[in-house]
């Protein structure tokens, strides 16, 4: 049985990976041109041991052919993270990095973005807060960030604080055995979520 286990997750591993190199080939797609600074942000993110370079670079490279597939592999990543929200907000994190690398976020790179998110099953509020911490959406508004509405009482607002916060540290992410790439995303996020909790409290203090 632990061997089947053992087996079971090197091919969960290895579908993952496929899946991720794919996903992040065919953003750098959308807007028809891959660049340097999309390849560069994949390998800043993506480690990988020198003998797979080559395997990389050709999965890479057939998946920048054209974005057809996306949805598809934006799915199967989706099925196999599907009781780990918190893994699945990374890799949407990584995609828009990837995105933004050129300094412009193009209609159709947002089009893949939104369906990357319903592929993973990633609820309005996740899809709302990623959006925000990469493009200043809603003006940073903290509560949109939180996931919550204005109108949420002080309690239940610490509640979700405290419950992103679980969700996304980093250290959550170690102990759960997170690739060490995608724990360094998710510090940026922390910081993000702590900011707009500091702000919404400074309001209400204000208000």
């Amino acid at each position: 049985m632990e061997a089947m286990a053992a087996r079971q997750r090197r091919r969960d591993a290895a579908i993952f990976s496929i899946a991720l190199i794919a996903l992040s080939a065919k953003m750098a797609k959308a807007d028809g041109v891959v660049t340097d600074d999309e390849v560069a942000v994949f390998r800043s993110f993506f480690s990988y041991p020198p003998e797979e370079e080559e395997k990389v670079r050709t999965v890479f490279l057939l998946a920048t052919e054209d974005i057809a597939g996306f949805d598809s592999y934006a799915r199967q990543v989706g099925r196999l993270f599907r009781d780990d929200c918190a893994i699945l907000e990374d890799v949407l994190d990584c995609l828009f990095y990837i995105a933004l690398a050129d300094g412009v976020m193009h209609p159709d790179e947002m089009g893949l973005l939104r369906v990357a998110a319903d592929g993973f099953g990633l609820g309005k509020n996740t899809w709302r807060r990623v959006k925000a911490a990469h493009l200043g959406a809603d003006k940073e508004d903290p509560y949109v960030i939180l996931g919550v509405e204005p109108s949420v009482s002080d309690a239940d607002l610490k509640t979700e604080y405290l419950k992103l916060v679980k969700d996304n540290h980093p250290d959550a992410l170690v102990a759960r055995g997170v690739p060490e790439d995608l724990v360094r995303i998710s510090e940026h996020r922390m910081a993000v979520i702590n900011t707009a909790y500091e702000r919404a409290l400074a309001e209400r203090a204000a208000a």
